[in-house]
């Protein structure tokens, strides 16, 4: 990592900066209108006592640069826990500096610690700059498997069928 490359674990007083980089990725990603995220869910599920995920975020010369979400996850039929990254977004402005593998190989730290054999991650479609990054350091998209997801508009229909 660069001396100017610190990353760590989110902390009391960061909730501006991770709301703050979160919408950016929103932005980036065009899912703005789903962004319901605010500064007390940000204190409460990413950095309380009862974290619901797992933040990092990286800083770059003590500038807010980045932003990992990730949290625990277990592969059944392999007994083996296994790590699912939810969100990673390095700001345009920091990009092609080393911050993006940094957060992946602090991830890995991570895996290896919990005694994990796989990060699982999804990707949107047209991001092929992402796409290319992953394939670069190794990553490969899974064959045979597509992401299905059932929405909280869904959770009636089916809790009452």
């Amino acid at each position: 990592m660069s001396a100017g490359l610190v990353i760590r674990d989110a902390r009391p007083g960061d909730e501006d900066a991770i709301l703050a980089l979160l919408m950016e990725f929103a932005e980036f990603e065009k899912l703005t209108h789903k962004f319901r995220l605010t500064r007390e869910i940000v204190s409460r599920d990413f950095i309380g006592d009862r974290r619901r995920v797992q933040c990092d975020v990286a800083e770059w010369d003590a500038a807010p640069a980045g932003v990992m979400i990730w949290y625990r996850i277990y592969g059944t039929f392999e007994a083996c826990p296994a790590l699912f990254l939810e969100d990673l977004f390095v700001r345009p402005a920091f990009r092609r500096r080393g911050i993006g593998k940094g957060f992946l190989r602090q991830l890995v730290r991570y895996a290896i610690e919990d005694g994990a054999n796989r990060i699982d991650w999804s990707v949107l479609d047209w991001n092929t700059p992402a796409m290319a990054f992953y394939d670069d350091i190794g990553a490969r998209a899974v064959p045979d498997w597509r992401v299905y997801r059932l929405g909280a508009d869904a959770f009636h229909r089916l809790a009452d069928a």
